[in-house]
């Protein structure tokens, strides 16, 4: 009778704790899709969510670019001992960031609690010196920049469609733009899966390669189907149960919104997660979805955003990094003496 090997039994453990990464990803950051245009009443809260599960995991399916910047952009998975604790330490460290963040209603980045894990994990087994800077760096200036050009974007497109209906009735103008919502948040909802559901692909893929499970050849990490279609489905269903927590946060604690600025709202912040998700790179979809809203609620009237609750968002993205990476070097030290 063979016994069953350890690597294997922690990796099982990861891609069940990934896969449950995901789903809390998928309730967690509902309201980054359909939070704009449930405030509205473009579409009730029920048909909407279960709008974004299905575009959720249209989206998931669609691409791989991020999954594999993840797999092997922070650090070597081939070169790394005890890859597969380092990825149990980080998924624990984003998975608890990111239970706590929702139970405040704060709308926290899943994508900063991962990499910051990863990062912190990486560091706490083997030093900085197994950190890929380069790579390293190229997603952490992906994760500010994007917010930064969301709010660029935001800022202007509400000033050009409110030019464009500036002469059309009040009402029937709000009519147009509440349709227009539900094809918006579906835009956004394929967007948010396209580039979040990759980072749990990547990171299996990650903890494969590192635990010898998954051939890479050339050092090119190619994701397994059964890793697409589980990490898809783990979004789409976390998706379906929603997160109104912080949906009340995004709807109304913001900003006022009315149909035209979530409108506006959305398809800025879609195009720009679209675009990077198109350059392989992953960005914070709560982060891009937020300053959207921000700049659209900044070049109507600087006043009419509530810049307290908004001050309160930036301190937590600005914490998330850190906090994992300590809290994920913590989770691996503790790991690696009862693993």
């Amino acid at each position: 009778m063979h016994s069953v090997s350890p690597d294997l039994v922690i990796m099982i453990l990861v891609v069940l704790m990934a896969l449950s990464f995901d789903f809390i990803n998928g309730f967690h950051d509902t309201a980054n899709a359909i939070a704009t245009s449930v405030s509205t009443r473009a579409i009730s809260p029920r048909l909407a969510i279960i709008m974004a599960a299905c575009f959720n995991l249209i989206g998931a399916l669609t691409y791989t670019g991020v999954a594999k910047t993840i797999g092997g952009s922070i650090a070597d998975p081939f070169k790394l001992q005890n890859g597969l604790v380092v990825v149990l330490a980080a998924l624990t460290s984003a998975i608890l960031w990111n239970l706590i963040t929702w139970w405040f209603g704060i709308p926290s980045s899943s994508s900063h609690a991962l990499i910051g894990g990863v990062a912190g994990a990486v560091v706490g087994a083997a030093g900085f010196g197994a950190i890929n800077a380069a790579g390293f760096i190229s997603i952490v200036q992906a994760l500010i920049v994007s917010p930064i050009v969301a709010f660029v974007i935001g800022f202007i497109m509400i000033k050009i469609v409110s030019s464009l209906v500036a002469n059309a009735p009040y009402h029937k103008t709000n009519k147009n733009f509440r349709i227009l919502q539900v094809l918006s948040a579906s835009w956004q909802s394929f967007s948010h899966g396209a580039n979040d559901a990759q980072k749990t692909m990547g990171i299996i893929a990650f903890a494969m390669a590192s635990g010898g499970f998954l051939d890479a050849p050339g050092g090119n990490i190619e994701i397994p189907l059964w890793v697409k279609f589980s990490a898809a489905i783990a979004m789409a269903f976390g998706t379906s149960v929603g997160g109104w927590r912080i949906i009340k946060t995004m709807g109304g604690k913001i900003m006022k919104m009315t149909p035209i600025s979530g409108f506006s709202a959305d398809v800025s912040s879609a195009m720009i997660i679209t675009i990077f998700t198109a350059l392989k790179l992953p960005v914070s979809t709560t982060h891009v979805i937020t300053s959207s809203i921000l700049g659209v609620g900044a070049s109507q009237k600087f006043s009419a955003v509530k810049w307290g609750v908004a001050g309160r968002i930036v301190v937590t993205w600005v914490i998330t990094l850190p906090c994992t990476a300590l809290l994920a070097a913590a989770c691996y030290i503790v790991y690696d003496v009862f693993l």
